[in-house]
């Protein structure tokens, strides 16, 4: 039954949508009388945070569609102007890129609109951008800031507006707030905001920035030094390729021309650019051997025994192997990537400054993520730091090291996210596949090993860590807000937290409640990292050292877990450390989650 107040809601987006498509849709839902999923989609609104927008794209306030687009663009527009002023957003402006999805180009299209109908200077990619490219050109053109149309692995139907500040990075509070304040006063399309057809006209102020290309390609040259160039171009290597059906080949094929690798394999039926993302059911090479199948046969059939891969927006990088005895596909985690990764740009460093030591140079990693970053710090001499699950988090840490007078070699998230170096302060996974391929193709001529062998001798020197890290999809907030209030509440009081596991078996040692601000290590309770009432997020520390945060995705419907236990002084039986691991893992899962009571859906693979 309609309200007085949800006629408001439909008569408003009538008065306001000039999108043929989405208007029909409402109308549809008004001419059968669907209120329920009018309520839905008008009376909440897709809210703009620290990821600045992402859902699913359908008509209403509370989707991904032009409307919202438009009132992004404004608020984000005033937003810039209050801050830096008609001259600034004229001499530096913004830049608008955008990848393969449904509507991506007409959002970046829209936003690029209002921005030069408001007076700044515009620079809009012509072509279909990997997203490292966004945050790069800011950097290289100084802009004021810059938006990245894309919702990166989500599903088909989902769209995105990922924006980042001055510094390159993505947007962190206050400004994700603030911004959302500035859209809420400019709801109302200016005039002509869907007008795109003059766009490309006014070359006075919208600019293709394409020559920022090479540039980058050269930036990610710049990192591998000539020396390893040339194993590049002399290694027997072969290694099978795909895009995912999104837009990184085009960028891993000038970035590996440059630096000499040789041309891969590619899955041609995965390569281009296909918004409907046709063989796969998630675009996410993430999932695991689901989201690889192709490749892997692609691989067998050509006897090839590496395996790379980009996710659709190409920020993310994946990475599978073939032994060499079993034949056995090892398709490898975000922490194990990380590892190898970290090594690398730590042997790189000291080959090229081999008189100086590390003691200004800094890694950073994700709190969820292993810390075997700070287990390779402390016996080499660089300094380590964790920081809030993001990349927003990472690059903005970054960026104050960086102007601190500090050197950042790497920073990673165990979701196949790296950053290596600064050239880009976000993840990058055309940089990723650059330093993993020349890393492969070093070890396999000097040292005559493989990355599975070079990842066993980092584990032997500086500590095994074994990680075991999953996801539950969850599609109902309620449910997952009933977990986890469970678990705050477990003995019918505040704030009382399971004490163990297994009828007592493995004790909690210490809880970190980063939704409500605990912390029972700290002395007086309070966390130190910064706590976000409006996502969940507990890490349990246990007697025995194991660390496992449960966590819910801030562009997923997801519960995620992610446990880690590091090997102690002496200790060398590590199987009966994965198998305690496990063990754990597995009564955590069911006490604290409880899949089966709460109807989840687990990870595919």
């Amino acid at each position: 039954m309609s309200t007085p107040q949800l006629q408001a809601k439909i008569d408003q987006w009538l008065n306001w949508d000039r999108c043929e498509t989405t208007r029909n849709e409402i109308e549809n839902f008004v001419r059968s009388n669907n209120w329920k999923q009018l309520t839905e989609v008008l009376m909440n609104r897709l809210e703009f945070g620290t990821a600045g927008l992402r859902g699913r794209m359908r008509a209403g306030f509370n989707g991904m569609n032009e409307l919202v687009v438009v009132q992004a663009a404004q608020g984000l527009a005033k937003y810039i102007q209050t801050l830096f002023g008609g001259s600034e957003s004229r001499k530096r402006g913004i830049v608008f890129g955008y990848d393969g999805r449904h509507n991506s180009k007409r959002f970046a299209e829209l936003s690029a609109n209002i921005f030069v109908r408001a007076g700044f200077r515009v620079f809009l990619f012509r072509q279909m951008v990997h997203t490292p490219l966004v945050p790069f050109t800011i950097k290289h053109l100084k802009c004021l800031g810059g938006v990245m149309v894309t919702a990166s692995h989500n599903p088909k139907d989902d769209n995105g507006y990922k924006v980042y500040w001055e510094n390159s990075a993505q947007i962190v509070p206050p400004h994700d707030k603030l911004i959302h304040n500035m859209i809420l006063e400019n709801l109302e399309p200016w005039p002509d905001s869907f007008d795109t057809r003059g766009l490309y006209i006014c070359t006075c102020l919208m600019t293709d920035p394409k020559d920022v290309i090479n540039a980058y390609v050269q930036g990610v040259k710049a990192m591998v030094p000539h020396k390893f160039v040339s194993y590049n171009n002399q290694s027997d290597l072969r290694f099978v390729y795909t895009a995912m059906h999104g837009v990184g080949f085009t960028y891993l094929q000038c970035v590996f021309e440059a630096v000499q690798i040789k041309p891969v394999l590619f899955v041609r039926e995965q390569n281009e650019p296909d918004p409907d993302f046709p063989t796969v059911e998630f675009p996410n090479p993430e999932e695991g051997r689901s989201a690889l199948d192709m490749a892997i046969s692609l691989a067998d059939s050509a006897n090839v025994s590496y395996i790379i891969a980009n996710d659709p927006d190409a920020d993310r990088f994946a990475l599978a192997t073939k032994n060499a005895q079993t034949k056995a596909w090892k398709i490898y985690k975000g922490n194990e990537i990380g590892t190898l990764l970290g090594w690398w740009a730590m042997f790189l460093y000291k080959d090229q400054n081999p008189s100086i030591n590390l003691k200004n140079c800094w890694m950073i990693s994700s709190t969820v993520s292993s810390k075997i970053l700070q287990s390779i710090g402390r016996k080499e001499g660089f300094n380590f730091i964790e920081t809030l699950t993001g990349f927003k988090w990472m690059a903005n840490e970054a960026d104050k090291l960086i102007k601190n007078g500090k050197t950042v070699l790497f920073s990673f998230e165990e979701s196949i996210g790296f950053m290596f170096g600064t050239h880009v302060l976000d993840k990058d996974g055309v940089s990723a596949a650059c330093q993993m391929v020349t890393m492969a193709n070093y070890l396999n001529a000097a040292e005559g090993i493989s990355l599975d062998e070079k990842l066993e001798n980092i584990y032997k020197e500086y500590g095994f860590h074994y990680n075991n890290a999953s996801y539950y999809f969850c599609y109902e907030p309620a449910v997952i807000n009933r977990i986890f209030e469970r678990l705050r509440n477990f003995r019918g009081q505040a704030k009382t937290f399971p004490a163990s596991i297994l009828s007592g078996k493995y004790k909690i040692k210490y809880i970190r409640d980063l939704t409500n601000g605990v912390d029972t290590e700290q002395p007086d309770g309070n966390a130190i990292l910064p706590v976000s009432a409006s996502s969940q997020m507990i890490t349990f520390t246990f007697e025995n050292g194991l660390v496992i945060t449960l966590r819910t995705s801030g562009t997923e419907p997801k519960i995620k877990y992610y446990a880690e236990m590091c090997a102690q002084s002496g200790q060398t039986d590590f199987e009966a450390l994965v198998n305690t691991t496990n063990e754990m893992v597995s009564a955590i899962v069911e006490e604290f989650l409880q899949p089966a009571i709460n109807k989840l859906t687990p990870k595919a693979d």
